[in-house]
């Protein structure tokens, strides 16, 4: 693949992205240091914590409980199923390279229209779905420990079993689940960069406002 001025836009656009990206993820996980309830996440894993302790605490709650973890467990099986028709696919546009990648460049504002640069791309479209793929595979095997810890009689009387470890486990899903969502979100620029670098800053910009939106955890005063 040789090298030119165009290809070097698209570099310079996924650079300029990425560093969007990471200036925003640093600025959220400063502010989240000095109030960890400031995004919607800290105020999640607490309330799943809560949650936890409450009905360990309280054998009464226990099919209530099966019942919250199983539409969890749905949820997430829901999207990593999505996650695997999608990887399925990009795979096929690997296929039609040439192709595709001059017919889309007929609404490009830039950039390069190399198949070999057009594989590159969707190699990173790919990659985004994948680590989807495997965040909720990944959550739904958290669940499923869960879903025995959380009604072992006496559980206390085991070290790994109490409240504060099972809802470590319940914390460690609810993440895995946020990264694989995150992992759809940054899709959404890489697919728009399939048409062109410009469209991919263009969608950066417009994704971390919506993230800026959604992480942010509301106020008492926005209520």
């Amino acid at each position: 693949m040789g090298w030119n001025d165009s290809m070097g836009t698209d570099l310079g656009a996924l650079v300029t992205s990425a560093a969007l990206v990471a200036a925003y993820y640093a600025l959220l996980w400063r502010r989240a240091r000095r109030d960890p309830h400031f995004t919607i996440h800290g105020v999640n894993d607490t309330a799943r914590t809560l949650w936890v302790e409450y009905v360990m605490a309280n054998p009464s709650r226990d099919v209530m409980a099966v019942q919250t973890l199983r539409n969890f467990t749905m949820s997430a099986t829901f999207m990593a199923s999505s996650a695997a028709l999608l990887i399925l696919g990009t795979l096929t546009l690997t296929s039609q390279g040439e192709t595709l990648a001059r017919t889309w460049h007929a609404v490009s504002l830039g950039g390069s229209s190399s198949p070999e640069l057009w594989v590159v791309k969707i190699m990173t479209l790919l990659c985004a779905f994948i680590v989807a793929f495997f965040a909720f595979t990944w959550t739904v095997r958290l669940l499923n420990h869960v879903v025995f810890m959380i009604n072992v009689p006496d559980a206390a009387s085991h070290p790994g079993l109490g409240p504060r470890h099972v809802a470590y486990r319940l914390v460690r899903a609810g993440h895995f689940y946020s990264v694989g969502i995150r992992a759809f979100l940054a899709a959404v620029p890489l697919a728009f960069w399939l048409f062109g670098p410009l469209y991919l800053v263009i969608a950066t910009i417009g994704l971390v406002f919506v993230l800026h939106y959604v992480d942010r955890s509301p106020s008492l005063g926005d209520e």
